[in-house]
């Protein structure tokens, strides 16, 4: 049986504070209550699709991995393909069925063009260099679904907040992509830009609602600077 570690690797989980902070940061310039029943099922569900993307990404690349990095869990044997395939469905399902449930169907349309992102950028990410923008919507997508669960529409501050993760995440997606290719490895601090994602809600909601936000901000990026010293988020 895998072990917790090995799941949490697959998942990537240490880069979870990031996605929670999404959820925070459209929650609050949406106007909603992030807890409540339907703030704990919103980000449940998209914390479950981070993860699902996570491992779908690892099972269609794990022959690349196999050379790559060989000590991932697909390619190590931790983990089984049909293990991590049941995985990956189990939490696509149960993410749509929490925002049907709990969040009203809005959400779950929202929901399904996380899914579809997902899907997307996994499959075509190793042939089309220009799904670092799939990548990008998948991360601005929260946005949506969070507010829409929670206040049944998608005010323009939290379209903004989307469209200012979505160009962090472009940037950032660029730089680790030149970092794995440069003839020089550059010493490049991918996990702190992992975790500066969460420095961007906090920036954004201390600049549209309180500069008290930034210090949310600033302890979703330590937490995921914590949870990276244990479970890599790259």
């Amino acid at each position: 049986m895998a072990s917790v570690r090995a799941w949490l690797e697959l998942a990537r989980a240490s880069n979870l504070p990031t996605v929670w902070t999404n959820a925070l940061c459209a929650a609050v310039l949406a106007g909603g209550e992030l807890v409540s029943a339907r703030g704990a099922a919103a980000t449940a569900a998209v914390s479950l699709l981070y993860v699902a993307g996570m491992s779908l990404n690892d099972l269609l690349d794990v022959e690349e991995d196999r050379v790559r990095k060989p000590a991932r869990p697909l390619p190590s044997g931790r983990i089984s393909l049909r293990g991590a395939a049941l995985f990956t469905g189990g939490l696509l399902l149960t993410a749509m069925a929490s925002l049907g449930v709990f969040c009203g169907w809005k959400s779950v349309w929202w929901g399904l063009a996380l899914s579809v992102a997902v899907l997307l950028y996994d499959a075509l990410h190793r042939k089309q260099p220009a799904t670092v923008l799939l990548m990008a919507a998948c991360r601005a997508l929260v946005f949506p679904v969070v507010a829409s669960a929670l206040v049944g529409a998608v005010s323009l501050s939290v379209a903004v907040a989307a469209g200012i993760q979505f160009t962090y995440v472009v940037a950032l997606t660029l730089v680790a992509r030149w970092e794995k290719t440069a003839s020089r490895r550059p010493v490049l601090p991918i996990p702190w830009l992992l975790a500066g994602i969460s420095l961007v809600d906090g920036a954004v909601l201390a600049v549209l609602r309180h500069p008290a936000w930034l210090l949310a901000g600033l302890a979703g990026a330590l937490l995921t600077r914590a949870g990276q010293r244990w479970v890599p988020g790259d």
